[in-house]
């Protein structure tokens, strides 16, 4: 039988045919409970990802609200970057425990969207997305962020913690050009339809940095400020990468979200980023989307 380890050895032997491809980065998306479409969107994030070649995707369904949720028992360790599009019950301590060693082990972790709405009274969780909303958060979660001068500072006002004004495209403001996951993007870019998520509040900290933000207009009954919706951080030895977009399909399929989403994931498993930005990236005045 001819087999691929043959196949392998024959081409490494023809000079000029072999170069070295680094094996894809496993992934682990975790949906099955949410507030949104996760039936919908899984699919075009799942997609989103395997078409840069650089990651291999598995999706772990949750059983639903009244399910056994101790059932629910992802094996994290078999995976470089865990991507989270759940926003439902609290997962068993079993399963908290071995999620959080992982991360804190070198694992890497994707908030998506109203994953940030998720587990409310996990501390961990919240440190680890550092700002989050719903879920009856408060003050007592943590300060807002807000812009001042250039620089985030914390606002422990008192006010709820996550709302959104009216869906509408609005433009990202980078404000870390030079970090991986935005090195080579636009210093503003035109993002799809969406729900501009603001107040969001919690632990914050140091190291949680801002990599994009948007203002978040009165007219569209916004919060008046500029709210960080793209973020990331070191939680232990892992990485963390928190995007607040992503709402639903138009806004999932925008080139700004699936760039910013492909870049974050590999940088959450890896630290780095290898990929570039596409030629039809969102411009500051037009949206830019990827077709179905």
């Amino acid at each position: 039988m001819f087999t691929r380890l043959a196949c392998w050895l024959l081409v490494a032997s023809i000079p000029g045919t072999f170069s070295t491809v680094a094996a894809p980065l496993k992934v682990l998306i975790i949906d099955g409970q949410n507030n949104h479409d996760w039936k919908a969107t899984t699919p075009v994030l799942r997609q989103i990802l395997e078409d840069t070649a650089v990651f291999s995707v598995e999706v772990a369904t949750s059983p639903p609200a009244n399910g056994d949720m101790k059932s629910f028992r992802p094996n994290f360790s078999a995976y470089r970057v865990i991507v989270s599009n759940y926003n439902g019950v609290p997962w068993s301590d079993e399963t908290k425990r071995a999620f959080l060693e992982y991360v804190r082990g070198g694992g890497g972790f994707v908030s998506v969207h109203a994953a940030d709405n998720a587990f409310p009274e996990w501390k961990e969780y919240n440190e680890m997305i550092g700002l989050g909303g719903w879920g009856d958060r408060n003050e007592t979660s943590g300060p807002y962020l807000r812009l001042r001068d250039g620089v985030w500072v914390q606002d422990i006002s008192k006010g709820r913690g996550g709302s959104h004004g009216d869906q509408h495209p609005f433009v990202l403001d980078t404000r870390e050009p030079t970090h991986p996951i935005m090195a080579g993007l636009p210093a503003q870019w035109m993002h799809a339809k969406d729900e501009l998520y603001d107040r969001l509040r919690g632990p914050g900290g140091p190291d949680l940095t801002v990599l994009a933000s948007a203002f978040s207009s009165k007219e569209t009954h916004g919060s008046g400020e500029h709210e960080p919706l793209l973020m990331c951080r070191t939680y232990g030895q892992g990485r963390v990468f928190h995007t607040a977009l992503g709402h639903g399909l138009e806004a999932i399929r925008c080139l700004g979200f699936a760039t910013t989403f492909q870049r974050g994931t590999e940088w959450a498993a890896t630290g780095k980023v290898t990929q570039k930005a596409p030629p039809l990236f969102p411009t500051a005045d037009k949206v830019s989307s990827r077709t179905p």
